[in-house]
Protein backbone atom coordinates (compact mmCIF):
# COMPACT_ATOMS: atom_id res chain seq x y z
CA UNK A 1 0.00 0.00 0.00
CA UNK A 2 1.37 3.41 -0.79
CA UNK A 3 1.99 5.70 1.74
CA UNK A 4 -0.39 8.49 0.27
CA UNK A 5 -3.24 8.13 -2.46
CA UNK A 6 -4.78 10.99 -4.38
CA UNK A 7 -7.92 9.68 -5.66
CA UNK A 8 -10.45 11.75 -7.94
CA UNK A 9 -9.31 14.93 -6.62
CA UNK A 10 -11.52 17.67 -8.44
CA UNK A 11 -11.40 21.56 -7.11
CA UNK A 12 -13.91 23.96 -8.81
CA UNK A 13 -14.38 28.06 -8.86
CA UNK A 14 -17.45 29.46 -10.37
CA UNK A 15 -15.71 30.02 -13.54
CA UNK A 16 -13.40 26.94 -14.28
CA UNK A 17 -11.93 23.84 -12.49
CA UNK A 18 -8.84 24.72 -10.58
CA UNK A 19 -8.07 20.69 -10.00
CA UNK A 20 -9.52 18.48 -12.31
CA UNK A 21 -9.82 14.64 -11.58
CA UNK A 22 -5.66 14.56 -10.27
CA UNK A 23 -4.71 10.74 -9.44
CA UNK A 24 -1.21 9.60 -8.07
CA UNK A 25 0.79 7.42 -6.00
CA UNK A 26 3.56 8.36 -3.68
CA UNK A 27 5.39 5.64 -1.87
CA UNK A 28 6.90 5.70 1.39
CA UNK A 29 10.67 7.92 1.12
CA UNK A 30 9.67 8.96 -2.11
CA UNK A 31 10.87 11.90 -3.15
CA UNK A 32 8.03 13.44 -5.34
CA UNK A 33 8.02 16.92 -6.80
CA UNK A 34 4.88 18.44 -8.75
CA UNK A 35 5.94 21.27 -10.82
CA UNK A 36 3.24 23.54 -13.57
CA UNK A 37 3.12 27.19 -14.59
CA UNK A 38 1.83 29.96 -12.39
CA UNK A 39 -1.95 29.46 -11.94
CA UNK A 40 -1.67 25.52 -12.85
CA UNK A 41 -3.30 24.48 -9.85
CA UNK A 42 -0.17 23.34 -7.86
CA UNK A 43 -0.62 25.11 -4.52
CA UNK A 44 -4.79 24.15 -4.49
CA UNK A 45 -3.59 20.30 -4.76
CA UNK A 46 -1.19 20.45 -1.38
CA UNK A 47 -3.68 21.95 0.42
CA UNK A 48 -6.29 19.54 -0.05
CA UNK A 49 -3.82 17.19 0.19
CA UNK A 50 -2.44 18.56 3.81
CA UNK A 51 -6.29 19.27 5.05
CA UNK A 52 -6.36 22.78 4.56
CA UNK A 53 -8.74 22.87 1.67
CA UNK A 54 -11.90 20.91 1.10
CA UNK A 55 -11.69 18.80 -2.12
CA UNK A 56 -15.49 19.22 -4.16
CA UNK A 57 -14.77 15.45 -4.71
CA UNK A 58 -11.92 12.69 -4.51
CA UNK A 59 -10.21 11.13 -1.50
CA UNK A 60 -6.72 11.22 -0.36
CA UNK A 61 -5.62 8.78 1.65
CA UNK A 62 -2.76 8.62 4.01
CA UNK A 63 -1.67 5.39 5.12
CA UNK A 64 -4.78 3.91 4.35
CA UNK A 65 -6.62 6.71 5.92
CA UNK A 66 -9.16 9.19 5.01
CA UNK A 67 -7.34 12.94 5.14
CA UNK A 68 -10.69 15.28 6.61
CA UNK A 69 -10.81 18.53 4.73
CA UNK A 70 -12.01 21.68 6.85
CA UNK A 71 -15.92 21.23 5.86
CA UNK A 72 -15.56 17.67 7.54
CA UNK A 73 -13.72 18.28 10.86
CA UNK A 74 -12.85 20.85 13.00
CA UNK A 75 -8.91 19.36 13.54
CA UNK A 76 -8.42 18.54 9.47
CA UNK A 77 -6.22 17.09 7.90
CA UNK A 78 -3.82 13.94 9.55
CA UNK A 79 -1.61 14.41 12.74
CA UNK A 80 1.59 12.89 10.47
CA UNK A 81 1.10 15.72 7.65
CA UNK A 82 3.27 18.36 7.99
CA UNK A 83 2.73 21.59 5.69
CA UNK A 84 4.52 24.18 5.27
CA UNK A 85 3.11 27.04 3.20
CA UNK A 86 5.32 29.55 0.82
CA UNK A 87 3.53 32.13 2.97
CA UNK A 88 5.02 31.06 6.37
CA UNK A 89 4.90 33.79 9.38
CA UNK A 90 6.94 33.28 12.64
CA UNK A 91 5.94 35.81 15.50
CA UNK A 92 8.08 38.93 15.81
CA UNK A 93 10.85 39.86 18.80
CA UNK A 94 10.83 35.69 19.59
CA UNK A 95 14.15 34.16 20.59
CA UNK A 96 14.10 31.19 18.14
CA UNK A 97 15.00 28.72 20.85
CA UNK A 98 11.91 29.81 22.57
CA UNK A 99 9.50 29.55 20.22
CA UNK A 100 11.04 26.16 19.21
CA UNK A 101 11.00 24.68 22.77
CA UNK A 102 7.63 26.48 22.95
CA UNK A 103 5.89 23.98 20.52
CA UNK A 104 7.01 20.33 21.79
CA UNK A 105 9.65 19.47 24.62
CA UNK A 106 12.52 17.82 23.10
CA UNK A 107 15.03 15.91 25.01
CA UNK A 108 18.47 17.73 24.13
CA UNK A 109 19.96 15.10 22.01
CA UNK A 110 17.21 15.21 19.88
CA UNK A 111 16.81 18.56 19.50
CA UNK A 112 20.20 19.40 19.10
CA UNK A 113 20.27 16.49 16.19
CA UNK A 114 17.00 18.43 14.74
CA UNK A 115 18.48 21.38 14.76
CA UNK A 116 21.88 20.74 13.22
CA UNK A 117 19.70 18.65 10.31
CA UNK A 118 17.87 22.09 10.05
CA UNK A 119 20.89 24.07 9.98
CA UNK A 120 19.53 26.72 12.59
CA UNK A 121 22.36 25.90 15.93
CA UNK A 122 23.87 28.34 15.12
CA UNK A 123 20.45 30.89 15.12
CA UNK A 124 19.19 29.67 18.42
CA UNK A 125 19.70 32.75 20.56
CA UNK A 126 18.74 35.42 17.89
CA UNK A 127 15.23 37.17 17.44
CA UNK A 128 13.08 36.14 15.14
CA UNK A 129 12.75 39.76 13.34
CA UNK A 130 17.00 39.43 13.23
CA UNK A 131 16.80 37.09 10.68
CA UNK A 132 16.32 36.18 6.74
CA UNK A 133 14.31 34.84 4.66
CA UNK A 134 15.65 31.48 4.29
CA UNK A 135 16.77 31.47 7.71
CA UNK A 136 12.96 32.04 9.24
CA UNK A 137 11.89 29.04 6.51
CA UNK A 138 14.25 26.54 7.91
CA UNK A 139 12.59 27.39 11.70
CA UNK A 140 9.44 27.25 10.05
CA UNK A 141 10.38 23.84 9.42
CA UNK A 142 12.15 22.92 12.33
CA UNK A 143 8.90 23.86 14.27
CA UNK A 144 7.05 21.19 11.76
CA UNK A 145 9.55 18.61 12.40
CA UNK A 146 9.62 18.41 15.76
CA UNK A 147 5.91 17.48 15.49
CA UNK A 148 7.20 14.04 14.28
CA UNK A 149 5.50 14.00 10.84
CA UNK A 150 5.69 10.83 8.14
CA UNK A 151 5.20 13.23 5.42
CA UNK A 152 6.43 16.54 4.79
CA UNK A 153 4.31 18.61 2.14
CA UNK A 154 6.18 22.56 0.71
CA UNK A 155 4.53 24.60 -1.19
CA UNK A 156 6.99 26.55 -3.64
CA UNK A 157 9.26 26.06 -0.71
CA UNK A 158 12.63 27.56 -2.67
CA UNK A 159 11.01 31.07 -4.47
CA UNK A 160 12.73 34.24 -3.18
CA UNK A 161 15.41 32.47 -1.96
CA UNK A 162 18.75 33.59 -3.14
CA UNK A 163 21.05 30.61 -4.17
CA UNK A 164 23.36 30.16 -1.18
CA UNK A 165 20.05 29.77 1.42
CA UNK A 166 18.60 27.81 -1.79
CA UNK A 167 21.33 25.07 -1.72
CA UNK A 168 20.90 25.10 1.97
CA UNK A 169 17.65 24.02 2.02
CA UNK A 170 18.20 21.41 -0.74
CA UNK A 171 20.46 19.82 1.63
CA UNK A 172 18.12 20.13 4.32
CA UNK A 173 15.68 18.38 2.40
CA UNK A 174 17.69 15.21 1.74
CA UNK A 175 18.91 14.96 5.13
CA UNK A 176 15.05 15.09 6.59
CA UNK A 177 14.98 12.44 3.91
CA UNK A 178 18.03 10.72 4.77
CA UNK A 179 18.18 10.62 8.36
CA UNK A 180 14.92 11.29 9.94
CA UNK A 181 13.04 9.17 7.48
CA UNK A 182 10.62 11.77 6.11
CA UNK A 183 9.01 11.14 3.51
CA UNK A 184 9.11 15.07 0.99
CA UNK A 185 6.47 16.20 -1.41
CA UNK A 186 7.02 19.65 -3.13
CA UNK A 187 5.13 21.83 -5.82
CA UNK A 188 7.81 24.18 -7.97
CA UNK A 189 7.92 25.61 -11.25
CA UNK A 190 11.81 25.21 -11.37
CA UNK A 191 13.29 23.43 -13.04
CA UNK A 192 16.71 23.26 -10.90
CA UNK A 193 14.72 23.16 -7.94
CA UNK A 194 13.10 19.64 -9.14
CA UNK A 195 15.48 17.64 -11.65
CA UNK A 196 18.51 16.91 -9.34
CA UNK A 197 16.14 16.23 -5.98
CA UNK A 198 13.25 13.94 -7.36
CA UNK A 199 12.49 10.54 -7.43
CA UNK A 200 9.33 11.31 -9.85
CA UNK A 201 7.76 14.41 -11.13
CA UNK A 202 4.46 15.18 -11.96
CA UNK A 203 3.78 18.42 -13.90
CA UNK A 204 0.01 19.79 -14.31
CA UNK A 205 -1.52 22.26 -16.39
CA UNK A 206 -5.14 23.80 -15.91
CA UNK A 207 -5.66 21.45 -13.24
CA UNK A 208 -4.76 18.21 -15.16
CA UNK A 209 -1.92 15.95 -14.94
CA UNK A 210 0.31 15.96 -18.49
CA UNK A 211 2.98 13.47 -17.58
CA UNK A 212 4.52 11.77 -14.67
CA UNK A 213 7.40 10.32 -14.72
CA UNK A 214 11.61 9.96 -13.68
CA UNK A 215 12.98 13.40 -14.09
CA UNK A 216 14.86 11.80 -17.10
CA UNK A 217 12.35 10.88 -18.84
CA UNK A 218 10.56 13.92 -18.16
CA UNK A 219 13.50 16.44 -19.70
CA UNK A 220 14.61 13.98 -22.57
CA UNK A 221 11.53 12.64 -23.38
CA UNK A 222 8.67 15.18 -22.73
CA UNK A 223 5.03 14.69 -23.92
CA UNK A 224 4.03 17.89 -25.67
CA UNK A 225 5.81 21.58 -25.69
CA UNK A 226 4.14 22.76 -22.38
CA UNK A 227 6.37 20.09 -20.22
CA UNK A 228 9.48 20.58 -22.47
CA UNK A 229 9.55 24.27 -21.71
CA UNK A 230 9.06 23.86 -18.29
CA UNK A 231 12.28 22.22 -18.06
CA UNK A 232 14.34 24.63 -19.89
CA UNK A 233 15.65 25.70 -23.46
CA UNK A 234 14.58 23.02 -26.18
CA UNK A 235 14.19 22.76 -29.94
CA UNK A 236 11.02 22.05 -31.76
CA UNK A 237 11.20 20.01 -34.84
CA UNK A 238 8.32 18.92 -37.32
CA UNK A 239 9.19 15.55 -39.06
CA UNK A 240 10.82 16.81 -42.30
CA UNK A 241 12.94 18.89 -40.38
CA UNK A 242 14.46 15.98 -38.13
CA UNK A 243 14.58 13.92 -41.29
CA UNK A 244 17.18 16.45 -42.39
CA UNK A 245 19.16 15.43 -39.13
CA UNK A 246 18.96 12.01 -40.09
CA UNK A 247 16.19 11.33 -37.68
CA UNK A 248 13.60 9.13 -38.25
CA UNK A 249 10.74 9.29 -36.00
CA UNK A 250 7.02 8.08 -36.54
CA UNK A 251 6.01 11.19 -34.46
CA UNK A 252 4.44 14.65 -36.06
CA UNK A 253 7.32 16.63 -34.32
CA UNK A 254 9.86 16.18 -32.25
CA UNK A 255 12.27 17.79 -29.19
CA UNK A 256 15.02 17.94 -28.89
CA UNK A 257 17.55 19.50 -26.27
CA UNK A 258 20.25 21.95 -26.90
CA UNK A 259 22.74 19.64 -25.79
CA UNK A 260 22.07 16.61 -28.41
CA UNK A 261 23.42 19.00 -31.00
CA UNK A 262 27.00 19.16 -32.02
CA UNK A 263 28.47 22.19 -34.22
CA UNK A 264 31.63 21.79 -36.13
CA UNK A 265 33.77 23.48 -39.02
CA UNK A 266 33.22 21.07 -41.26
CA UNK A 267 31.09 17.35 -41.48
CA UNK A 268 29.86 16.05 -44.51
CA UNK A 269 26.74 14.37 -41.95
CA UNK A 270 26.10 17.83 -40.86
CA UNK A 271 23.85 20.59 -42.00
CA UNK A 272 25.05 24.04 -42.82
CA UNK A 273 24.04 26.82 -41.09
CA UNK A 274 25.59 30.12 -39.64
CA UNK A 275 26.34 31.39 -36.11
CA UNK A 276 23.52 34.08 -35.11
CA UNK A 277 23.96 34.34 -31.40
CA UNK A 278 26.68 33.40 -28.61
CA UNK A 279 25.09 33.39 -24.79
CA UNK A 280 27.31 32.66 -21.98
CA UNK A 281 25.65 31.07 -18.76
CA UNK A 282 28.35 30.08 -16.83
CA UNK A 283 28.86 26.53 -16.83
CA UNK A 284 28.26 26.65 -20.55
CA UNK A 285 27.75 28.39 -23.55
CA UNK A 286 24.40 28.15 -25.70
CA UNK A 287 24.45 28.93 -29.81
CA UNK A 288 21.64 30.29 -31.59
CA UNK A 289 22.09 28.79 -35.41
CA UNK A 290 19.76 29.82 -38.29
CA UNK A 291 19.60 26.84 -41.19
CA UNK A 292 17.68 28.47 -43.61
CA UNK A 293 14.52 29.68 -41.60
CA UNK A 294 15.07 27.19 -38.67
CA UNK A 295 16.41 28.63 -35.42
CA UNK A 296 18.52 26.03 -33.48
CA UNK A 297 19.68 26.54 -30.12
CA UNK A 298 23.34 24.41 -29.59
CA UNK A 299 24.94 24.44 -26.20
CA UNK A 300 28.48 23.71 -25.61
CA UNK A 301 30.85 23.45 -23.14
CA UNK A 302 33.52 25.67 -24.39
CA UNK A 303 33.35 28.33 -26.74
CA UNK A 304 35.66 28.56 -30.29
CA UNK A 305 33.25 30.27 -32.66
CA UNK A 306 32.01 33.53 -33.78
CA UNK A 307 28.78 35.00 -34.54
CA UNK A 308 28.41 35.52 -38.74
CA UNK A 309 30.92 31.92 -38.65
CA UNK A 310 29.58 29.33 -41.20
CA UNK A 311 29.08 25.62 -39.17
CA UNK A 312 27.77 22.28 -39.65
CA UNK A 313 25.04 21.22 -36.89
CA UNK A 314 25.28 17.74 -36.33
CA UNK A 315 22.75 15.56 -33.49
CA UNK A 316 23.72 12.95 -31.58
CA UNK A 317 22.09 10.62 -31.53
Amino acid sequence: MALLEVLHISKRQPDRKIIDDINFRQEGLQKLAITGESGAGKSTLLKIISGKLQADSGTVLFDGEKVTGPEEKLLAGHKHIAYLSQHFELHNNYLVKDLIWFQIKLDEKTAARLFYICRISHLLDRKTNQLSGGEKQRIALCMLLVKRPKLLVLDEPFSNLDPVHKNTLKTVLENITQQLQITCLLASHDPNDTLSWADEIIVIKEGQIIQKDKPEVIYHQPINEYVAGMFGKFNFLEREQAELFGLKTKEKDIIVRPENFRISKSDFNGIKGSIQKISFWGTFYEAEVMINDLKIFVRMMNNEWKVGEEVSVTIVK
